[in-house]
This record gives structure tokens, C-alpha cells and sequence, in this order.
């Protein structure tokens, strides 16, 4: 870990900051003058990206999120940094592959769920101390526009969202006995390393289907924005979507639910 000090600024600490929607996070809030505490098993990437937000204003800290005792050591040095102090804890790792559920090994599928909900439940049962210690903090889970609708070659990791999804809302209601507030941050495809996720049974990618379907991809600087308002509170909402693309799904799977499954099976049966 770097050594620096937080000298009373505000605080946050994300996991997954060595590169995408973390690292576009770190810098965001870096700018704002807080305090980060940049967190992955990615050691090369850390420390390029403690570069980039400038030495002074954050650590880097090695965490498998599937570890809970990684993360007790993990926060514990971090709150060292932070003078005990922690705004935001931003559960963003997360990691994809791209297959029919046949395509996916049961070792792809059991890592997405060991990292995407585990991790993120990990996040939110080692960070509550501090949290709560912290007037005013949040938890901000990274779901994803898939914890909207379960997407064809994507079952397993809509499923780990829909949980992230569900999990936030039942932490919001659990934490504000705290004075902690929850939020879910949903992203459509944003330009990040995740979009190059594959399966090894096929050798179709995320950005296959984007190409296919011609989605927009949103930047990180986007998310990152996303997420600076979530924390902020901005909207007074539990569910933050990035990009248009996100919000109309959502407002078609509200008024036209049976449309989105049947376009859904047709890009399945057409793969």
C-alpha cells in the first residue's frame, strides 16, 4: 500500500479501481478532492492508476473481493489512511463472460457469482462498521442494466446483477437504522475491458453483440458521473441507470414487458 493521508477530506473506496468504471470513479472523486482508496488484485494496474489520481490523494490496496478477510485488512488500512473515516464504499468489481449457458464452464459461471454477489455482500458486511462511524456515508453497489431484463448469453451474469439489484434495496432499508443510505448504480454497455469478456466454449464476445445490435457504449466518465450523483443523493433515488439506452429499457419493461421477451428470444434463436 502507498502511504498518504486523507488530512480530514472526505473519503471513498472502490473496488475494481485499477482500471474502467472504477478508475473513472477514482478520478472523478480525486478531482472533487477526496480521498481514494483504490482497491484490486490488478498490483501493475493500481499503481498506474495512483498515478493518474496523484499520489497524495489516495492508497492503493491489494483485495481479492472474494476474501472477506482480505477485505477486513484491506479496509482496516485504508480507514489507517482515511483517519477512520469512510463516505463511500463503492462495490464495483465485477467481471462477465458471454455464452449460452451451455458455452459457460461451471468454474465461469461460479467465479461471476463469487465476485459479483459475494464480493459485493462482502463489501457491505466489512465496510458497515465504518460506515457507520461516518456521518452522512453511502453504500453504492455496481449492478448493471441486465439486473433489469435477463439477456440472452448473459444468464448468469444477469443473475448475479438482479441480485446486486435486490440486495441494495433490501440494504437500504436494513442500513438506515445507521444513517446510512444505499444506492445501485445500473450501467448499459460502458467502454470498459468487460465489453471483451468471452466464454471459453465459444469465441463470441460482449462486443460482438453490441456490433450485432448496434447499441450505443457509454464512456466511463459517464458512470462515473452516475455515480458522483448517487452519492450525492441527487434525485433522492435507490436505482441509478447510465445511459438512454438503460432508461428506455426501463420504460418499456414497465409498460411493455411482453415485447422485451419476445425481442429477447428472437436475438437467441437468431444467434
Amino acid at each position: 500500500m502507498a502511504t498518504a493521508s486523507a488530512n480530514g477530506r472526505k473519503s471513498i473506496f472502490i473496488t475494481g479501481g485499477a482500471s474502467g468504471i472504477g478508475l473513472g470513479a477514482a478520478k472523478r472523486f480525486a478531482r472533487e478532492g477526496w480521498f481514494v482508496g483504490l482497491a484490486d488484485i490488478d498490483k501493475a494496474g493500481l499503481k498506474a492508476a495512483l498515478a493518474e489520481i496523484g499520489p497524495g490523494n489516495g492508497v492503493t490496496l491489494d483485495l481479492d473481493v472474494r476474501d472477506l478477510k482480505q477485505w477486513d485488512k484491506a479496509l482496516a488500512a485504508f480507514a489507517k489512511a482515511s483517519g477512520g473515516r469512510l463516505d463511500v464504499l463503492l462495490n464495483n468489481a465485477g467481471i462477465a463472460r458471454y455464452g449460452y449457458l451451455e458455452e459457460q464452464s461451471v468454474e465461469e459461471g461460479d467465479l461471476q457469482i463469487d465476485i459479483n454477489v459475494k464480493g459485493v455482500i462482502y463489501g457491505a458486511r466489512s465496510g458497515l462498521a465504518l460506515l457507520k462511524a461516518t456521518p452522512g456515508s453511502t453504500l453504492i453497489n455496481v449492478a448493471s442494466c441486465a439486473g433489469l431484463f435477463g439477456a440472452p448469453r448473459m444468464a448468469i451474469y444477469s443473475a448475479t446483477k438482479f441480485a446486486v439489484r435486490g440486495l441494495s434495496e433490501s440494504l437500504e432499508a436494513e442500513f438506515a437504522r445507521f444513517g446510512v443510505a444505499v444506492r445501485c448504480i445500473m450501467p448499459w454497455f460502458v467502454d470498459t475491458p468487460i465489453l471483451n469478456a468471452g466464454a471459453s466454449g465459444t469465441n463470441m464476445k460482449i462486443t460482438d453483440a453490441i456490433r450485432e445490435g448496434g447499441s450505443p457504449v457509454y464512456t466511463v466518465e459517464e458512470a462515473a458521473q452516475v455515480i458522483w450523483d448517487a452519492a450525492a443523493g441527487k434525485g433522492g433515488k435507490l436505482n441509478y441507470i447510465v445511459g438512454k439506452a438503460g432508461r428506455d429499457i426501463a420504460f418499456m419493461l414497465r409498460f411493455m414487458p411482453g415485447m422485451i421477451r419476445k425481442r429477447f428470444k428472437a436475438l437467441a434463436e437468431a444467434s
